[in-house]
């Protein structure tokens, strides 16, 4: 699995979002956003950061992709959903590409879509109906991604540990992308994972990625869970919080997850996005996050 990434231990990556920082001039006038992607790319290499994003700058998880897709209208489905008319995150993939050799590509969820518009037409029963046409439609930008020469394609399924979907329409929703793609995929899932890890582990997918730092609970889950040579995303920083923790703290967080996972199996990132903090706290979280990494990776 190592070869898929990149040649490190405890390599460390991101979940995806960054504070949405905007600039002024005539450039803003063409693309209001654009500034901000450059500032999310820049914060995070600058912080250390092996396997970066985009930044997620462009709107919420729902809204960036709801928007795009055909058949749907505001928060509304009201028509069969269809793929996006071209690419809808590949131009500021491709920017955070030119700066980094190893980018991952960031796609919602099909449930966590689902669940998050309203179904105003008659041409779904159901929001498991809704979902399967939405994965279709987000294969092919899974497609586009990987086009673009992304490391890794993370499809984010924060509503998997609420217990208010079904897991086994949500794994075959998840296996439409993933199955389309050549390169490594990962999901990420957030929250307490006790009624629902044993679902999730059966989700073909290469990269697990959890948040531990929130939920260390989380992590007594996995003592005799076989993960049949799969990474897991190592959540260590609380990315609800403006509290940033310092090397020392991050440190032994990871040595708990190297002592329960092995170091060649984890990859090392924060609980969840970081949209909703400063940049301040976004940038200097990832900071010690990279720096507490270096530090295990060099004691192993």
């Amino acid at each position: 699995m190592k070869a898929y990434f990149i040649n490190k231990v405890l390599a460390t990556t991101v979940v995806g979002s960054y504070p949405v920082v905007k600039g002024s001039g005539l450039k803003t006038i063409f693309d209001p956003l654009k500034s901000a992607v450059e500032t999310a790319v820049a914060d995070q290499i600058m912080a250390g950061i092996d396997i970066i994003s985009d930044g997620q700058v462009r709107g919420d998880m729902i809204n960036a992709f709801s928007g795009k897709l055909p058949g749907i209208k505001g928060q509304d489905v009201v028509g069969k959903i269809q793929p996006a008319s071209g690419p809808i995150t590949v131009a500021d993939t491709k920017y955070a590409r030119s700066k980094s050799p190893y980018v991952k590509g960031i796609i919602t969820g099909p449930s966590t879509l689902a669940h998050g518009l309203h179904i105003s037409t008659p041409m779904y029963r159901n929001r498991e109906e809704l979902a399967l046409d939405i994965a279709a439609a987000l294969a092919v930008e899974a497609r586009y991604l990987e086009a673009a020469g992304v490391t890794l394609i993370q499809i984010d399924e924060p509503i998997f540990s609420t217990g208010v979907t079904d897991l086994a329409v949500g794994k075959q929703a998840v296996e439409l992308i993933t199955g389309s793609i050549h390169i490594p995929s990962c999901m990420h899932v957030c929250g307490n994972l006790g009624s629902v890890l044993d679902d999730i582990l059966k989700i073909n997918v290469n990269v697990l990625d959890f948040e531990f730092s929130k939920n260390p609970a989380n992590l007594e889950l996995f003592g005799s869970r076989d993960l049949a040579g799969r990474m897991i995303g190592y959540g260590c920083v609380d990315s609800s919080s403006e509290t940033v923790e310092t090397i020392p703290e991050l440190k032994k967080r990871i040595e708990k997850g190297v002592e329960v996972f092995g170091a060649k199996t984890m990859l090392v990132d924060p609980d969840c996005g970081m949209r909703m903090r400063s940049r301040e706290a976004a940038f200097w979280k990832l900071r010690n996050m990279a720096e507490a990494a270096k530090e295990v990776r060099l004691a192993l």
